[in-house]
């Protein structure tokens, strides 16, 4: 017994923020911007909206679309909810009426969605769920520091949501997942949690850059083999959209010059645990990948986790 994705969705806040705005607040440009980054606007939420918020709103459509009737499971992958407790799968359940499910979050930054991904999988697979309901949620606005460009200009906010059900076939494939201590504190949120006190946003950029750029595409690769698919019989390459550089760097390293690569970084920024899913929503709703089309989805963040793994994915109903 295995898992399949019966339907994937996002949710991303109405307000629109344009590099060309963010340089009347920081010495930046939006060149500046689309060269280091690659990023052209992205979503940023409301001072009243949540991380909970945006999950359920992900999670209406895309529960709505799957038509899975008993979702016993619900994991939330969020480096960035406010409150301790509950949950923020606890509140997703309720919001949308679920009865009794297992419900928690996955913190893994931004490798977090390919994480609890992986784990739901795994729950299925060992009979502990029938039905899952995964979310990547990040509201990284509530981070960042606006007066500091390197950071300021790279991120977003929203959710990205799949479910996965029961079944016999092989339409999530093994995980390949790992992290690298020694470099644990090159991405990090610290501090606590009032909004008084709270720290901001910080990486070693240039650090982080070289270890993406270097030591992802074997885990990739890797995925692949387990999987049993080459590269070249991927339908879409969906990695954390972090940097438009380390994303095209790592899907050179796949060597198939026509694999459909997920750049929605240029449109959402850096989402954090929600850009995997909202990237490859994107793609599914757009229909540019065939039906049962495999995609290999990477996961990389604080930690420094990864996480990746080759799955089908459905193309929308109708």
């Amino acid at each position: 017994m295995g898992s399949r994705i019966a339907g994937v969705g996002h949710y991303q806040p109405a307000r629109e923020l344009t590099n060309a705005e963010l340089a009347e607040l920081v010495n930046t440009t939006d060149d500046w911007i689309r060269d280091r980054v690659g990023v052209a606007s992205r979503r940023i939420a409301g001072p009243d909206e949540t991380v909970a918020d945006m999950a359920i709103a992900a999670a209406e459509k895309v529960v709505a679309e799957a038509n899975v009737p008993d979702i016993d499971m619900v994991v939330v992958a969020t480096s960035t909810n406010l409150d301790r407790m509950p949950s923020t799968a606890a509140r997703v359940a309720r919001g949308l009426g679920l009865a009794a499910p297992a419900a928690f979050d996955l913190n893994a930054a931004c490798a977090g969605f390919s994480y609890a991904l992986a784990t739901a999988d795994h729950a299925i697979r060992a009979g502990a769920a029938h039905s899952a309901l995964v979310i990547g949620a990040d509201k990284m606005s509530d981070f960042l520091d606006w007066t500091d460009r390197s950071s300021c200009v790279i991120f977003g906010d929203g959710a990205g949501a799949l479910v996965l059900t029961a079944d016999d076939g092989d339409s999530v494939g093994p995980v390949v997942w790992g992290s690298k201590p020694a470099m644990g504190d090159a991405v990090t949120i610290e501090g606590p949690g009032d909004a008084q006190a709270r720290r901001f946003f910080a990486q070693q950029g240039q650090s982080v850059f070289r270890w993406a750029t270097t030591e992802l595409a074997p885990v990739a690769r890797q995925a692949c083999e387990m999987a049993g698919v080459a590269p070249g019989q991927l339908a879409a390459f969906v990695a954390h959209q972090a940097n438009l550089r380390i994303i095209r760097a790592v899907a050179r390293q796949l060597d198939s010059p026509a694999l459909l690569v997920g750049e929605d970084i240029a449109y959402s920024g850096n989402t954090n645990a929600a850009s995997i899913p909202i990237t490859l929503s994107k793609l599914v709703q757009r229909r540019e990948i065939p039906p049962g089309g495999r995609v290999l989805l990477l996961g990389f963040g604080s930690g420094l986790a990864y996480s990746a793994q080759v799955v089908r994915c459905p193309l929308p109903n109708g």
